[in-house]
């Protein structure tokens, strides 16, 4: 140097500096023309070919480590004094040759929707601890606070860790950003969602139907390109703003695929709809068997479909003929008194399945389904009614419940007046069944009717869990709403309907 000596230290040989996979750094001598991607700017396919910045050059047509790095002068950016080109924050050094903007037919271009996104604009500030990318800002980070240019620990997408490893490290709840985001992964911690492991990984070229694969990585319900901070909560169906962007499957057969996904039941239904190598886990907790039920019960598509003889109303509006007393014009909160959302004709799947302590009803957590204390990651409690458990038989395990927000039927109040339904309102016989401590899991499926069968007319989503009850011997009707009696086994005691002779004839129905 014309100075002087200059003392260094360390190693800087190739293999200390990227080692020896260079899949986990971003590629070079890359030669022109690249394989097209709607991702990429549409000039490095010109002639000749270019970036969209003139700072950030080719050399000889070809991306080269001097396309991003000036080793003659180290701080042109001089927050992050790394020999760059350019001042690269906001990503700035990126979108010489990524573009999210670009539109190419039949084509996605998964970087569509970043200058509105989160990620871009957020002001919220970092003390890279951990490293984030090593601007003051999250808008200043911007693609480097999820991506890394060099040894990167997630080498598919150049990522600063594997699926979300990379989120953890700015929504745990930590201190590294200012003001403190909600702590999302303290909801996994109770009852979630899988991550993915060992065979079951994410990859973004994965199918949008998750056929033996389970798993449940932040990015798949959100779109960190895509995202943006919800600032108003939208009626059902629509996805909302933290959704935006995302893949989906059609609810008319579960397996057609959204891209975007434009409804949010259409994300969920990557998993919970035709796909294949569905389980239960039994850490959700009990699962009812009913009485009827498709080939596929863990299939939600067939249980909410239009045909079904009754549903909650999340894929298709609400359009029952029959008078419901019960249902409130508003939902209620956390709380269980503070009157929220309006009850519309469409539900989310979040309305009843969410983080038990969601901003959205009144809580302080994180809204969507990361994980809850109730079983099946249920909003609030929901009591589920069964004959035996542990091996003993259980014969009234609610007597007289609590019907406030604190009992075994809370989620059920949130829309339905429970003190209609002790009053009878809709059926005679609610407020015995309710005070005899069974369960609304017992007579009513969650979902909606699946399939059909001469036994049960399926409307008002009666369906029994044959845990509990079966058939009263060789009686064909199980239920029947036109004469709105039951003939049943119910924890070993035959009920029956007006006019039938079972062994031990229960008070009819009127």
């Amino acid at each position: 140097m014309a100075y002087g000596k200059i003392s260094t230290t360390g190693t800087m040989s190739p293999a200390s500096i990227f080692g020896t996979d260079l899949r986990s750094s971003h590629p070079f001598s890359l030669k022109t023309p690249l394989v097209d991607s709607p991702e990429l700017n549409a000039l490095l396919f010109g002639t000749p070919p270019k970036t969209a910045d003139p700072a950030v050059k080719l050399i000889n047509n070809t991306v080269e480590c001097t396309s991003c790095h000036d080793p003659h002068v180290q701080r042109k950016d001089v927050i992050v004094a790394d020999f760059l080109v350019r001042n690269s924050s906001g990503g700035q050094l990126c979108v010489a040759c990524h573009d999210p903007n670009r539109v190419v037919s039949g084509k996605v271009n998964y970087l569509a929707g970043w200058p509105v996104n989160s990620h871009a604009t957020s002001a919220d500030s970092t003390t890279n601890q951990p490293y984030v990318g090593g601007y003051g800002s999250v808008a200043q980070n911007a693609c480097t606070g999820c991506h890394m240019p060099h040894n990167a620990l997630g080498p598919p997408r150049l990522l600063r860790g594997k699926d979300e490893q990379d989120c953890i490290a700015c929504h745990n709840g930590g201190s590294n950003l200012s003001p403190v985001p909600l702590n999302v992964f303290a909801e996994f911690a109770k009852t979630g969602h899988p991550f993915a492991s060992g065979t079951n990984l994410h990859d973004r070229t994965e199918s949008a139907v998750l056929n033996n694969n389970r798993h449940a990585t932040c990015v798949d319900c959100h779109n960190p390109h895509a995202s943006q901070a919800i600032q108003s909560y939208g009626v059902p169906p629509l996805v909302r703003a933290p959704q935006n962007g995302l893949l989906g499957v059609s609810a008319a057969d579960g397996v057609t695929v959204l891209n975007p996904a434009v409804n949010q039941f259409e994300n969920c239904l990557r998993c919970h709809g035709g796909s294949a190598g569905k389980v239960l886990d039994p850490k959700f907790g009990y699962h009812p068997i009913r009485v009827v039920a498709g080939g596929d019960p863990l299939n939600v598509v067939q249980e909410f479909a239009i045909t079904s003889t009754s549903s909650h109303p999340v894929t298709h509006d609400r359009a029952s003929a029959l008078l419901q007393p019960s249902l409130r014009t508003q939902m209620v909160q956390l709380d269980g008194v503070t009157l929220g959302r309006v009850v519309g004709v469409r539900i989310f799947c979040t309305d009843c399945h969410n983080s038990d302590d969601n901003r959205e009803f009144g809580g302080t957590g994180p809204n969507g389904p990361h994980g809850s204390k109730w079983t099946h990651i249920l909003e609030r409690r929901y009591e589920m009614s069964q004959a035996v458990v542990a091996g003993q038989l259980i014969t009234n395990p609610f007597p007289n419940p609590d019907l406030t927000v604190n009992g075994p039927y809370a989620l059920c109040g949130k829309c339905h007046d429970l003190s209609q339904i002790v009053a009878n309102s809709s059926f005679t016989e609610h407020a015995r069944h309710i005070n005899d401590g069974f369960s609304c899991s017992t007579c009513h499926t969650a979902h909606g009717m699946g399939a059909v069968t001469g036994s049960i007319s399926g409307e008002r989503l009666v369906n029994f869990d044959v845990n509990v009850v079966a058939p009263n011997g060789a009686m064909p009707i199980m239920y029947s709403r036109a004469t709105n009696s039951c003939n049943l086994t119910c924890h070993q005691h035959p009920h029956t309907a007006l006019g039938a002779a079972p062994a031990v004839a229960a008070k009819p129905h009127p």
